[in-house]
């Protein structure tokens, strides 16, 4: 991944910095999570995996993130969901395969929705669909919903992880674990059991909420919330080569 990134151009101009590899599909679409991008862990083991084993692979950055262009802190679910929907309709050929970390496993749901058919499968690293009512505190909702922004410690880095109040609102519109989840392909969830950022129940109530029979939780008894070590990611792969031979080409 050492070549510079490829851009979209979306209809308001923002431009949106993707990867893209040419082979057999079923495409692998590769969602990050909250305030993370195309260089992470995850998201460059699965580019090189299927460079090496000759599949069709995206990766992109949302606006505000990575290389794309934008301000993060206009970044929304609706906008970012629009953005990964406009990739593959321009970039992907046939079915997709959606691979979702954290918030991206949320986001995954959403485009799902939009894609329809295309979708062959899914797959969810501690996807946390609807955090903004279950990851925030009462009282950092309220904050939120008066329209300010809250920064919360970060245990991954120096400067703390900001939550704006457009991504609270818009997120607070599309909250789904209360309702049956209209997706019927084949589904993977993947949580560590010592994750501290999303609990691993959210992927349990996520796999009841999804009307797709074809739904399996796999708990990680000693992972943690990014399941980036090497253990985690060839499960990753394992996951990922069984489903996709599922998926009909």
């Amino acid at each position: 991944m050492d070549a510079a990134p490829a851009f979209h151009t979306m209809p308001d101009g923002r431009r949106i910095a993707f990867r893209q590899l040419a082979g057999r599909g079923p495409t692998l679409v590769f969602l990050p999570g909250y305030m993370s991008d195309m260089a992470g862990g995850k998201a460059t083991a699965l580019f090189a995996w299927a460079e090496r084993d000759g599949r069709a692979c995206l990766l992109l950055d949302y606006s505000g993130c990575g290389e794309s262009e934008g301000d993060f802190a206009d970044g929304t679910l609706s906008r970012w969901r629009d953005e990964v929907v406009a990739l593959v309709e321009v970039r992907a050929q046939g079915p997709v395969i959606l691979i979702g970390s954290s918030m991206g496993g949320w986001l995954m749901l959403l485009v799902a929705e939009v894609l329809g058919s295309r979708v062959g499968a899914m797959i969810g690293i501690a996807a946390a669909p609807d955090f903004t009512q279950w990851g925030r505190t009462t009282e950092d909702r309220a904050r939120l919903a008066a329209g300010h922004t809250v920064l919360e410690a970060n245990p991954y880095g120096p400067e703390p992880t900001p939550h704006h109040p457009g991504f609270h609102a818009d997120g607070e519109a599309l909250l789904r674990l209360g309702q049956e989840i209209a997706i019927d392909c084949p589904v993977r969830l993947i949580h560590g059991q010592r994750d501290t950022d999303v609990p691993p129940e959210i992927s349990l109530r996520l796999a009841a909420a999804l009307r797709s029979a074809d739904v399996q939780v796999t708990l990680v008894k000693d992972g943690d919330h990014r399941l980036s070590r090497p253990q985690d990611i060839a499960f990753l792969l394992r996951t990922l080569a069984e489903i996709a031979g599922e998926t009909p080409p």
